[in-house]
This record gives C-alpha cells, sequence and structure tokens, in this order.
C-alpha cells in the first residue's frame, strides 16, 4: 500500500537521483487504509510558490485543494478524500513572479487525448497477464546468439480504418500480430508511445512520460497488446526519447517557471533543431524521473527492451561549433544502464548513436556506456549511398561495401533500415535503386539479402518487407493496394523466405558478435562488383558461402574458393522467378574440386545472378564435416592474412586479420 505522506528515504533517494520507483511516489496514486480510501498527489516544483490541484472534481477551482511543501528542494503533496480514479486533474502552480502555469502531471499515467491536455487518474492494477511462458524462454537464452529480425513501426499509420480512425491497442493485437508472424520477424519495434501532442512529431517530442498515448486506447489495452504479442512469440521493443522533450505550455517545460526539468543556460537547453528542450542530465530529480520511467515500462508492460534515441545529441553539447564531451549525459547512460540490467539482464538496450564514441555496448565496469546494442549508422549510409551509386560506377565505390567489416565487432550492432531513411523527401527503399523498374526490385532484394548475411541484428520499417513505392507518410496507412501488383507480392514472398533462411541456418547469427563468424572469399573484384564471403556457425564446419553481385551481368561457370570439399547447394537465390527475378540459379549441387582459389583449398563454378545474392551451403554426410574443417587449418596454419592498405589504424589490426582473408587468385 502507498503511504499517505512520502518517506523521508524516498524524499532522500529522489534528491540523490537514485529513486528508480520515482513512479511510487509521485504522480495520483488511490490509497486505502483504516476502512477509508483517498487519493494522494506529489509533485516536484521547486520554484514554485505554491501549487494547487484542479480538476474535475472541484469544477476546476484549487482554492481549497492546495498542496502542502513536504521540503525545500520542492516536494508538495496533497491526499483527497475520496477515490478519484477516472477524474481529470492538473497542477496550478504560482510561480515566484505570481504568474498562474496549468500543468499535466508529469507522473501522470494516462491523459486526455489530445488537442485536450488533462491528466487523468488512472489505476494500473488489475491487469492479468498471461506471458509467463515468453518470460521464461527469455531468460533462458542468450540474446547475442540468437536470430533477431525486427519489425519497426508507427502505430497509427500502419494501418487505418475505412473511415480513417486509429486501430486501438487490442484491435492491433489482432491485425499486425498474424501478419508480423507470417514474415517471420522476431520483434516488432514501436515509435514511441509516451503522450504527445503533435501527431506529426511520432512520438519524439513527449510531454506524458508516464502515460502511453490515448490515441489507441487506455493503459490496459496496452498491457493487452504487449501480453499477446509475448503470447505469439514476438518480443516488444519500445522507442525513448531521454534526451529532449516537447516545448508544450502544458507540459514540462519550464514546470514551475523557472528551467525544471531541462538545463538553466538556453545554450545547453534549447535544442533549436528540433523545437525542444534538453533534458537537465546533470540533475539528480531528472534522473530519477527518467530511469524511473525506463522501470517503469519495464514493470507495468512488460516491454522487452528500448531503443534509446538521439544518443549523440546527449553525448555532446548542443549549439557548439565543435563537439564537447557532455559528462553529465556519460554519467546519466551508464547509471541508466545498471539500473535496467540490475532489474532484467535480459533487456535489448540499444543506442541510436550516429557518433565514432568508443566502447558504446562495452559494459560501464570497463569503461563502456553499457548498452547491449547501437545502431549501425555506418553500414546503414554506406550501403544506401553504395545502392544509389549507378551500377557501372561502383567499382569506384567498392570500398564502401568492405569498410564495415573492419569495425563490425568493436560493438554489438544492429543493422537498420529505419523510418529515418524513407521520409522527409529521402525517397522509398525501393525507389532510391537506380535503374528501370525490374532492376529496382532487383537491387532491392540484393541489399535485403546483403543485410541478412552481413553480422548483427536486423531491422526493416514497415513497407519495406513489400517494397513501398512512395516514401512514409505519418497521416496515412501504408500502400496495401500494392499486394494487387505481382512484383509487390513477389518481394513480400522473398522477405518470408529470406527471413526464414537467416532462422533456419545458424552461421548467419550464431557467431554475430565474434570474428570467427565471417570471413572474406573474395573483396578484391572491384571490376566486377562481386563480392563473396563465409558466415560460420560456432559448430565445426558449419558454414555458408555467400556471393553477391551488385550489376546487372550474369555470369556462369564463376569459379569461387570455399572452405571444405563437398558438394554445395544452393539454398537462397535472389534472382529466383517466384521471387521476381530472371532465374539465373544454380539448380543442381555445385561439386567442390580439389583446386585453391581465392585463397581457400578448394572452389566450385557456380551461376551468379545479375543484382543478386546467392547463398550456399556444404552437403556432408556424418563425419565428414569435422574432417572437412581439420583440413582447412591444416591449409591455412601459418598463413597471415594480408591488410589493405588503406588500413592504418592500430586498433583494428587483430579484427582485420580475422575478416579479411587471403589476396585472391586472380
Amino acid at each position: 500500500m502507498i503511504a499517505a505522506n512520502p518517506t523521508d528515504l524516498e524524499v532522500y533517494l529522489f534528491h540523490e537521483g537514485r529513486l528508480y520507483q520515482s513512479y511510487e511516489l509521485f504522480g495520483a496514486h488511490v490509497i486505502r487504509g483504516g476502512g477509508a480510501v483517498g487519493t494522494r498527489f506529489c509533485v516536484w516544483a521547486p520554484h514554485a510558490r505554491e501549487v494547487r490541484l484542479v480538476g474535475s472534481f472541484n469544477d476546476w477551482n484549487g482554492a481549497n485543494s492546495s498542496l502542502t511543501k513536504v521540503n525545500d528542494e520542492g516536494v508538495w503533496t496533497i491526499v483527497v478524500p475520496e477515490n478519484l480514479e477516472g477524474h481529470l486533474y492538473k497542477y496550478e502552480i504560482i510561480t515566484p513572479d505570481g504568474r498562474v502555469l496549468l500543468k499535466a502531471d508529469p507522473y501522470a499515467f494516462y491523459s486526455e487525448l489530445r488537442p485536450h491536455t488533462a491528466s487523468i487518474v488512472y489505476d494500473l492494477k488489475g491487469y492479468e497477464w498471461n506471458d509467463s511462458s515468453w518470460q521464461r524462454k527469455k531468460r533462458r537464452k542468450r540474446i547475442y546468439d540468437q536470430p533477431m529480425v525486427i519489425y519497426e513501426l508507427h502505430f497509427g499509420s500502419w494501418k487505418k480504418k475505412p473511415d480513417g480512425r486509429f486501430y486501438t491497442y487490442r484491435e492491433m493485437a489482432d491485425e499486425l500480430i498474424p501478419y508480423v508472424l507470417e514474415r517471420g520477424f522476431t520483434h516488432i519495434e514501436l515509435l514511441p508511445l509516451v503522450e504527445h501532442p503533435l501527431d506529426r512529431s511520432w512520438g519524439y517530442q513527449g510531454t506524458g512520460y508516464y502515460s502511453v498515448t490515448s490515441r489507441y486506447g487506455t493503459p490496459h489495452d496496452f498491457m493487452y497488446f504487449v501480453d499477446r504479442c509475448h503470447q505469439a512469440g514476438l518480443g516488444v521493443i519500445i522507442d525513448w526519447v531521454p534526451g529532449h522533450f516537447c516545448k508544450d505550455a502544458h507540459g514540462l517545460y519550464m514546470f514551475d517557471g523557472a528551467p525544471t526539468y531541462e538545463y538553466a543556460n538556453e545554450k545547453d537547453r534549447e535544442n533549436y533543431v528540433w523545437g525542444t528542450a534538453n533534458f537537465d542530465l546533470g540533475k539528480p530529480e531528472v534522473r530519477s524521473f527518467l530511469i524511473s520511467n525506463a522501470l517503469f515500462w519495464l514493470e507495468y508492460y512488460h516491454v522487452d527492451g528500448f531503443r534509446v534515441d538521439a544518443v549523440a545529441n546527449m553525448l555532446y553539447w548542443p549549439n557548439n561549433d565543435r563537439l564537447y564531451e557532455n559528462p553529465y549525459a556519460v554519467e546519466f547512460l551508464r547509471q541508466l544502464n545498471e539500473a535496467v540490467f540490475a532489474y532484467d539482464p535480459n533487456v535489448w538496450m540499444i543506442a541510436e548513436d550516429s557518433t565514432d564514441w568508443p566502447r558504446v555496448t562495452a559494459p560501464t565496469y570497463d569503461g563502456g556506456l553499457g548498452f547491449n546494442y547501437k545502431w549501425n549508422m555506418g553500414w546503414m549510409n554506406d550501403m544506401l549511398k553504395y545502392m544509389e551509386t549507378p551500377p557501372h560506377e561502383r567499382k569506384y565505390a567498392h570500398n564502401q561495401v568492405s569498410f564495415s567489416l573492419l569495425y563490425a565487432y568493436s560493438e554489438n550492432f544492429i543493422l537498420p533500415f529505419s523510418h529515418d531513411e524513407v521520409v522527409h523527401g529521402k525517397k522509398s527503399l525501393l525507389n532510391k535503386m537506380p535503374g528501370s523498374y525490374e532492376e529496382k526490385f532487383a537491387q532491392l532484394r540484393l541489399l535485403y539479402g546483403y543485410m541478412m548475411a552481413h553480422p548483427g541484428k536486423k531491422l526493416l520499417f514497415m513497407g519495406s518487407e513489400f517494397a513501398q513505392f512512395d516514401e512514409w507518410k505519418f497521416a496515412e496507412e501504408l500502400d496495401w493496394v500494392l499486394f494487387d501488383f505481382e512484383l509487390h507480392r513477389k518481394m513480400d514472398e522473398y522477405v518470408k523466405q529470406l527471413i526464414a533462411c537467416y532462422k533456419r541456418y545458424k552461421p548467419f547469427y550464431e557467431l554475430d558478435h565474434d570474428p570467427r563468424g565471417f570471413e572474406w572469399i573474395d573483396v578484391h573484384n572491384a571490376e566486377q562488383s562481386i563480392f563473396s564471403f563465409i558466415r560460420r556457425g560456432k559448430k565445426e564446419g558449419d558454414v555458408l558461402v555467400i556471393v553477391c553481385n551488385f550489376t546487372n551481368q550474369a555470369y556462369d561457370d564463376y569459379k569461387v574458393g570455399v572452405p571444405l570439399l563437398a558438394p554445395y547447394r544452393e539454398v537462397l537465390n535472389s534472382d529466383a522467378a517466384e521471387f521476381g527475378g530472371s532465374g539465373h540459379v544454380n539448380g543442381k549441387r555445385l561439386p567442390a574440386f580439389s583446386e585453391p582459389f581465392h585463397g581457400k583449398p578448394y572452389h566450385v563454378r557456380m551461376t551468379i545472378p545479375p543484382f543478386g545474392i546467392s547463398i550456399l551451403r556444404p552437403v556432408q554426410k556424418r563425419g565428414e564435416r569435422k574432417q572437412n574443417e581439420e583440413e582447412v587449418h591444416r591449409h591455412v596454419i601459418g598463413r597471415r592474412a594480408r591488410k589493405p592498405a588503406s588500413l592504418a589504424d592500430e586498433k583494428h589490426r587483430e579484427t582485420s586479420r580475422a575478416v579479411w582473408g587471403e589476396v585472391p587468385d586472380h
């Protein structure tokens, strides 16, 4: 039971920045005891001269509802002797200079539907969860060596009702979950669902960090949605924005007439690009607020992780000509990750960081920021730039494909093709591809295939699975009408089979974060823009050979070095007719010849598809796998991998030797 008054320990920890369940102290709580019932309100307003409670229960007149100031640091509280569940309320704050502000509760659990802005007294308890099986399985798995393909979506524009209304959380459980499961995704990632006033902000400019947005239903409705995802075997990740917040009058901005949640210095406070205010991450009370918020979503909504937005904006002071480290942000992020992993070590803490800040995914005790994953923005930018290059010029941009392997193991990476890449005039992924209509589809299939074969977990934004042609339009649903067109249907089928292939073969994911899991076969063929490489699993001899051709020229009888003396079977080819391709496939098993090539002890002769990826798997009898691996080790022992001349940084030497392989035998 929540006490009528804050305890001394709660208040102390809050001002120390270590009250990680501050939502139990602040906000509106119905309390019971001694046969009586009441509703306690508590708020932090350190600069306020007076704080009054106004709402639907007192005709919005706070004359007789003043809060009591608990301490000099600005904690205020009041107990109303009745159950106010369902009532609207705000805080009427009198500033030191006599102004009157009407503010929503920073810790409110539920809020009015926009454009209205009042908080709502809501009891989060009472929902009966049915995801115990999911929670048990999650505790048993090591996330690093498991397959992961995330489906990122914006809740309000994935699909809409015929009259344009949103689907509710409960309705979306019926609509979305079967669709995502059919395509094989393992997780969904939701753009921010905190309460926010403006639809076009997509939730990234929040006002109610503890209020799941009322656009789609109640908090219990969202619990039902997450519960259904878990029962179906889908993880749920949410976008979370601890760096900056919305400046609307009813929100956190200048909460009590002076900087409270934001930095006092204007240069540090104002985020001029986004029109928001930056959280003061050095203030202990703000840390209590934000870290508690992360734990709140874990405890009450059972989410499985967070994609932490705009980490770069936190790590460096804004509005400076040069990059200056923000030590408060560094300390906050470390404290955040330590608190989250102490609560649940299996949470996904994903940094959306576009900088080269070192050791983002290293543990805090080893000098890292403490995340367990980071978006690989460098890989994404390089690959999209490469794919937008005319095919006949790609030989001059060859290193844009190979460069990512120089740092692929410096962090635990997720490869993202996210909403940021298909909005604001950037065009859809399909429309970024050069060439004819059919060539656009072929190159997109190739790009998806290369993403699945590259080390790292995967993320696709909604609509990418069926090659949405227009860029994302947040005010409209996806262009579902495209399923009436053959190539879009075939792209959807390709994505299903590609994800199934990825999940079926362990070399694609078991050693995602270990250099032993990747080896180039031929990285030097810039003239033909063909790349070939090996992905390895944990078991000896568990290998896949991948060949990617980034031009429209097909090749027959093409020699590729392979690691094992065994027949090879093509398990996926993006140029297959069933996917809309031209049919340059390897329909029969490919024998391996006992002649070294590409620095490997054997080779195969194969068909190389135009704008295509071919994935080969050795067919081995029992006992052959270990014998073959031993032969490979004998063949390569004592040989030193040659490092490209462009590699100068000493810290990359070990990784370079592991992944770059031998010079090809041209």
